[in-house]
């Protein structure tokens, strides 16, 4: 199930009409507090969620979203007006998966949700359930990262990211390949999401976070 979170009926009903008719059962909402009601009767397998909403905006939903242990590994895409680069970069370090501005065609939202989908579902089952690399253990089953046995908190892009590292360990990966792989596209190359993370990755890591290396002009790789 789908949920959409928009003020607009109009784009809300066609939105959800249009997922429904291809096989994405969807359920729209005019505001957060519909929203996280429902939320608390059944969780989504994605959110669409706007930032301009009447009440608590989509930026304070997402954050509080994000901090629930039920749901912070739900994938959320923002659908927005707001397209400046700032506005996009709050989003995605929040943890938004994906960042759809208006207008959008329909099919091309079809298809960014299914990405979105596919990668949640890789991230949950294409690797290992433990690794391990130096001091960093992450159990990938759990969603659990640790570091000398201290539990280490992170978002569901970090955790993305380092598990991305861990796999491709002393592998160099271009910011490029990062935002492929993690966020599903290029962003029109806006390389900083991949430097803010890896920036917070390291801060969160403690003396761990040297094991990510900048390599110069090109990106970053882990090491032991």
């Amino acid at each position: 199930m789908i949920y959409c979170v928009e003020d607009d009926d109009n784009i809300r009903e066609l939105v959800v009409y249009t997922l429904d008719s291809t096989g994405l059962p969807a359920k729209g909402f005019p505001g957060g507090r519909e929203f996280e009601a429902a939320v608390q009767n059944e969780l989504p397998e994605l959110v669409l969620l706007d930032i301009m909403l009447p009440g608590e905006d989509g930026i304070s939903l997402l954050r509080r979203f994000r901090a629930s242990a039920a749901t912070k590994n739900i994938p959320v895409i923002m659908l927005t007006a707001k397209g400046a680069e700032y506005d996009k970069v709050q989003a995605l370090d929040i943890g938004a998966d994906d960042y759809v501005t208006k207008p959008f065609g329909m099919m091309e939202l079809v298809s960014r949700i299914k990405a979105v989908l596919r990668r949640a579902n890789r991230s949950s089952s294409g690797s290992p359930d433990m690794l391990e690399v130096g001091s960093i253990r992450m159990d990938t089953r759990k969603h659990l990262v640790n570091v000398d046995g201290q539990n280490i908190d992170l978002t569901l892009k970090e955790f993305e990211l380092l598990n991305k590292f861990m796999m491709n360990t002393e592998v160099v990966l271009t910011r490029e390949q990062l935002l492929t792989d993690i966020w599903g596209y290029d962003f029109n190359g806006e390389t900083r999401t991949v430097d803010v993370h890896v920036r917070t990755l390291r801060q969160k890591l403690g003396a761990a976070g040297d094991m990510i290396q900048t390599v110069r002009g090109v990106g970053y790789k882990l090491v032991e």
